[in-house]
This record gives structure tokens, C-alpha cells and sequence, in this order.
């Protein structure tokens, strides 16, 4: 398996694997199936934020970032989002795309990482927090999918990029 830079080619298996998540889960609040013409114009915009493992020619998931919220005091914070297709999950898939996405964000200057977890997922609360994310809020029943009211589980993870110090472990001069 390898990870690689999405390209627009991508778009047709992203689509596959993300419109199954869509349409077959609660793991997103989303109902709106994605075309790839959508897929294909957030690759070309994302660039290095969007990646994709592939195993023999096939995506086997991805993972990407976008911005957390809009306003120059978030631009060094994004949300991301990893989907995986069934047969590729709990084989270290999701574990290599986050990992790479980490480095692509510390490379891109980006701070704090955010997932957005519906709590009908506590595999991916799981997931994340395995990877260092720590829960930081719970909204709750802000999501509603097939009648059903969902909590929001926010997590992030401080990525402290090289040559810079952590907030917390500042020497504040006291």
C-alpha cells in the first residue's frame, strides 16, 4: 500500500467509498450524495491536503483537511475527514493516511488538526484518540439523520511543528 497526492482521476472511487458512508451510515450527518466534479475541484484545491491510499491500482480511502472556520485567527486550524473503504478498515489504512495528512499539515504550517465525530462512530472516537486526539467538546443531538438526533464529538490534535514551542509548555517568563 502506498500513500500519494490525490489526483482529479481519484475523484470516481472517492465518490464510491464516501457515497456508501452517506448513504449506508450515521458516521455523517451529510444526505447529499457527492458528484465527482465536486470531488475532483476539492482535490485541485486542497493539493497536498488530500490524500489517498491505493493498494494494486485501488483507493482504498483518503483523507483530507479543510479549514476549521473562516477568519484569519483559524488559518493555522483545519478540520479533517478520513473515510476508507470497507474492505481496508482495521488494516492500518486509516492509521498511514492520518499519519501523512499530520506531515502534510505540519508542512503547510497548520497547528491544530480537528475531527468532527458523530457519536453514532465510537470506532473512530476510538480511532482518533489512538492517535494522540483529544476529546474537547461534545454537542449534543446537533446532527439528525434518519430521524435520529446525534451527538457531535469534537477532538483535535496539537501538532507542534518543528522549530516552534507547544502554548502550553511556553517559557512565560514568570
Amino acid at each position: 500500500m502506498k500513500i500519494r497526492p490525490a489526483k482529479t482521476e481519484d475523484a470516481e472511487a472517492i465518490a464510491v467509498i464516501t457515497n456508501a458512508i452517506i448513504r449506508d451510515t450515521l458516521v455523517t450527518f451529510t444526505t447529499e450524495e457527492r458528484g465527482t466534479d465536486g470531488i475532483a475541484r476539492d482535490i485541485q484545491a486542497r493539493g497536498p491536503a488530500y490524500l489517498v491510499a491505493e493498494q494494486s491500482g485501488q483507493v482504498l480511502g483518503f483523507a483530507t483537511y479543510g479549514p476549521f472556520r473562516s477568519g484569519p485567527g483559524y488559518a493555522q486550524c483545519c478540520e479533517l475527514t478520513v473515510q476508507l473503504a470497507p474492505e481496508a478498515r482495521g488494516q492500518g489504512v486509516g492509521r498511514a493516511l492520518i499519519l501523512s495528512l499530520e506531515t502534510a499539515a505540519r508542512a503547510e504550517g497548520i497547528h491544530v488538526l480537528v475531527a468532527g465525530i458523530s457519536s453514532a462512530n465510537p470506532a473512530a472516537i476510538s480511532f482518533h484518540a489512538a492517535l494522540g486526539f483529544s476529546e474537547v467538546g461534545r454537542m449534543p443531538e446537533v446532527g439528525c439523520k434518519w430521524g435520529k438526533r446525534l451527538d457531535l464529538v469534537l477532538m483535535q490534535k496539537i501538532l507542534a511543528a518543528d522549530g516552534l514551542v507547544a502554548p502550553d509548555s511556553r517559557d512565560l517568563g514568570r
